[in-house]
């Protein structure tokens, strides 16, 4: 998928809006793809973009998160943690599978099927140029930064 161009989506998204992905030519785009709103490592990977946030815009970036939430708990989870950018439903797990992150991980002691915590960066012609799986939070929105900077 590396390098090639990435297919248009459509997602609702916080705010009332819907995200569509060829709406966004012309700008990099941030996709990261988390396991759940209000958890401690997503709640900090979630802070760790909205503190960088105004050097994404000005690398000409635009930051989309992206869960299987509701779009209640997307609008949640953006109020309490004063999110400048929008989160995406991916309720049917359209766009997850789109970017195969569905893993089976271990929870507790249990397999449960979930979001494997995954970045991809988007170029401006909508080509694929980067891709983060099995993201370690600490650090990782900063690496992200870094190379949007360098697109």
């Amino acid at each position: 998928m590396l390098d090639q161009t990435v297919a248009d989506f459509s997602l609702p998204a916080t705010g009332g809006q819907t995200f569509t992905l060829s709406a966004c030519r012309g700008s990099t785009v941030v996709l990261y793809f988390y396991p759940k709103d209000s958890t401690p490592g997503c709640t900090t990977e979630a802070q760790q973009f909205r503190e960088l946030h105004a050097q994404f815009v000005d690398a000409g970036a635009v930051v989309v998160g992206v869960s299987r939430d509701s779009l209640k708990s997307h609008e949640n989870f953006r109020a309490r943690q004063e999110l400048p950018f929008a989160l995406l439903a991916d309720a049917d797990e359209s766009l997850c599978q789109q970017f195969s992150v569905i893993r089976m991980k271990s929870m507790y002691g249990k397999q449960v099927r979930g979001i494997e915590r995954s970045t991809f960066v988007i170029d401006r012609a909508g080509v694929l140029r980067r891709e983060w799986r099995g993201v370690k939070v600490a650090g990782h929105a900063q690496e992200v930064l870094s190379f949007v900077i360098g697109l």
